[in-house]
C-alpha cells in the first residue's frame, strides 16, 4: 500500500484545517459513508468549492493507498464532539476507511496502517476509538452490525494480530556483528545498527588501558587515559 502526504492548505474554506496543535492520545476510525468514493476522491472533496461542511480528517485509506490530508500534529474536525481541548476533535487522529472497490482489501490496508501507527507510538489497541465513542454517531457504519459492533471487535482483533507480527519482525531481526580494533587490540562485541558501529564503552576503555567511571545520578560516563611517560 502506498502512503502519501497531500495536505490541504490552511486557507481551505470552513476552517477544515484550523491548525490547532495536537499531541494525539488516540486514533479514531470512520467509514466514509460513500460506496463509490476512493481515497483520492475523499481528499479532493476536502478542497472542492461546492463542499460547505466544516468536517475533515487526517488520513483516508482505500484498496490502493492511504493519503494524509492534515498533518498528524494538527487537529481535524472528525469526531463530532466540539472544540474543547479534551474532545476527540482535539486529541485524536481521524482515519477514514473507504467503502468503494474491494472493501476486504481496503480493510486489510487499514489494519496494517493502524497497526503501524500504534507501533510507532508505542500504543496498544486500547488507544483505538470509534466515531461513535465520541458523539454517538453510527460510524464506522460497516462495523456496526445491527448494534452488536461485531465488525469493530473483529477489526481491533485484526489490528492486534498485525501489531504482534510487526513487533515480532523487529525483535527477530538479526543484528550484524562488527570486528573492531583499538590500539591493535580486538574488540569482539561490536554491532552494526543502521549503518553505524556500536561497541561497549568499557571495552574501548580497557583497550586504551584507561579508567572508566559511571555517575548514575548524572548519567555520566568518564574515560580517563593514563599519562604517557
Amino acid at each position: 500500500m502506498n502512503y502519501r502526504k497531500d495536505h490541504i492548505p490552511k486557507s481551505t474554506p470552513c476552517k477544515r484545517r484550523p491548525g490547532y496543535a495536537m499531541s494525539a492520545t488516540t486514533i479514531t476510525i470512520h467509514n466514509t459513508g460513500n460506496e463509490k468514493s476512493t481515497a483520492a476522491n475523499e481528499r479532493a472533496w476536502l478542497t472542492n468549492p461546492s463542499n460547505t461542511r466544516q468536517a475533515s480528517f487526517h488520513i483516508v485509506v482505500d484498496e490502493r493507498e492511504a493519503i494524509e490530508c492534515i498533518p498528524l500534529n494538527e487537529n481535524a474536525w472528525h469526531a463530532g464532539d466540539g472544540s474543547a481541548v479534551t474532545s476527540g476533535n482535539r486529541t485524536s487522529i481521524g482515519v477514514e476507511i473507504c467503502e468503494s472497490g474491494n472493501y476486504a482489501k481496503t480493510l486489510d490496508n487499514a489494519v496494517t496502517l493502524v497497526a503501524q501507527m500504534l507501533k510507532e507510538r508505542g500504543w496498544g489497541v486500547d488507544r483505538l476509538r470509534r466515531h461513535w465513542d465520541w458523539s454517538g454517531k453510527i460510524c464506522p457504519r460497516l462495523m456496526y452490525n445491527d448494534g452488536t459492533w461485531s465488525g469493530w471487535y473483529a477489526f481491533k482483533a485484526a489490528v492486534q494480530g498485525r501489531l504482534k507480527e510487526l513487533n515480532t519482525e523487529v525483535s527477530d531481526m538479526p543484528i550484524a556483528k562488527a570486528n573492531v580494533k583499538v590500539n591493535n587490540k580486538d574488540i569482539k562485541n561490536g554491532v552494526i545498527i543502521d549503518g553505524a558501529v556500536y561497541v561497549p564503552l568499557r571495552s574501548v576503555g580497557e583497550a586504551l588501558d584507561a579508567t572508566i567511571t559511571w555517575d548514575n545520578k548524572a548519567k555520566l560516563a568518564t574515560i580517563t587515559t593514563k599519562e604517557r611517560a
